[in-house]
């Protein structure tokens, strides 16, 4: 028993325990599938990040909030998910639920991911016609600086009309694909593989 505390106390034994799959390496970063379309998130991430920098500086260490940071991280927070999701819809890296597409047939499971492409393209493609249409209604101007928040609706639009156009894309490729290659494809791009 006392040799056990010891090994327990001195690191000794423990490797042995570990389980195999697990990884402790640091992977780089592969950022091959970066796009022109990618920039606008990423400056608007960087932008959000100097402004949220510059109101902890001001608040926390100055003493001295400057009034308009709060509401422009929020606005940009905003524009930052919208852009972001532009990424994603590109990539066709979008969460989805990959239990079922494992446990249906092939054909089963090719025509179940049409058809959530479909809607997600439906869906893409309304909800940019309600921001061009708030856009368009919106007359006011930000509380702390004379911009107007039509600005931000437009943006938001324009990233929705970008998520449409990737979904279409994405629509017309998964119809193409025949079901196993469409399910492979789907494997290759979620996180998790399947143990044969």
């Amino acid at each position: 028993m006392q040799k056990n505390a010891s090994n327990e106390l001195s690191g000794k034994g423990r490797a042995e325990f570990a389980r195999p799959e697990i990884e402790f390496e640091d992977k780089e970063a592969n950022v091959s599938d970066f796009g022109l379309i990618d920039i606008p998130g990423l400056f608007a991430l960087w932008v959000l990040a100097v402004i949220v920098f510059l109101q902890f500086f001001t608040r926390y260490v100055l003493n001295d909030s400057l009034a308009w940071t709060e509401e422009i991280a929020r606005y940009l927070l905003v524009l930052v998910a919208f852009l972001g999701a532009i990424s994603v819809t590109r990539k066709g890296t979008h969460i989805f639920l990959e239990f079922f597409y494992r446990y249906l047939s092939p054909t089963v499971g090719k025509w179940l991911s049409v058809t959530m492409e479909a809607l997600c393209f439906v869906f893409y493609g309304y909800l940019a016609w309600l921001a061009v249409e708030l856009a368009q209604k919106t007359r006011t101007k930000m509380a702390s600086i004379e911009i107007p928040k039509s600005l931000l609706y437009w943006g938001v639009a324009i990233a929705l009309a970008a998520m449409t156009v990737f979904a279409a894309l994405w629509l017309i490729r998964k119809i193409r694909l025949s079901p196993t290659e469409l399910l492979r494809d789907q494997e290759e791009r979620s996180l998790h593989e399947i143990s044969d």
